[in-house]
């Protein structure tokens, strides 16, 4: 079961080679990672998205705590909350095929980003779920370049604190 952690470090030198060490000696695989600083600037978010069962999960996050670095782990697999990526595509456009090519954009709310006679830059957020589904898409005519960021999640607000 893929599991998002998200990880507050403290916004030091080498604590995200140290992070990923750990995955390493232990055979874990991450899937999607992504870092920033939070509004702390002594702090930042290491989001995680791993598929391995609960009990592996658990294991992870003992072996996270034992680094001096980490703050605070959240496992927000089981809660509600809001994950998004970010992907950035260059797909080729042909003249006969841009209306049809910007009617998708149009239907996946994604966002040109610079055009030209024969490609369009795309930008696109939302769940990795609808990523997925835009990048297959959007393959059909012809992906040139394309990045995509790693997950980042945080818990939904509750209807009480709303």
């Amino acid at each position: 079961m893929k599991h998002i952690l998200s990880v507050l470090v403290n916004n030091s030198s080498g604590v995200l080679s140290h992070v990923a060490s750990l995955f390493t000696r232990r055979g874990y695989n991450i899937e999607s990672l992504s870092v920033a600083e939070t509004h702390m600037t002594e702090r930042s978010v290491i989001t995680m998205v791993v598929d391995e069962d609960d009990k592996m999960v658990r294991q992870i996050e003992k072996q996270l705590y034992k680094l001096v670095d980490v703050v605070k782990i959240e496992d927000l697999t089981n809660i509600d909350s809001i994950e998004r990526e970010l992907v950035l595509a260059t797909i080729q456009c042909e003249r006969s095929k841009r209306d049809e090519i910007l009617s998708l954009i149009n239907a996946f709310q994604a966002h040109i980003r610079d055009m030209s006679d024969t490609a369009i830059i795309v930008e696109m957020t939302a769940n990795p779920r609808q990523i997925q589904s835009f990048i297959k898409t959007i393959s059909e005519y012809g992906i040139l370049k394309i990045a995509r960021s790693g997950s980042i999640a945080l818990p939904a607000l509750s209807t009480e604190n709303s």
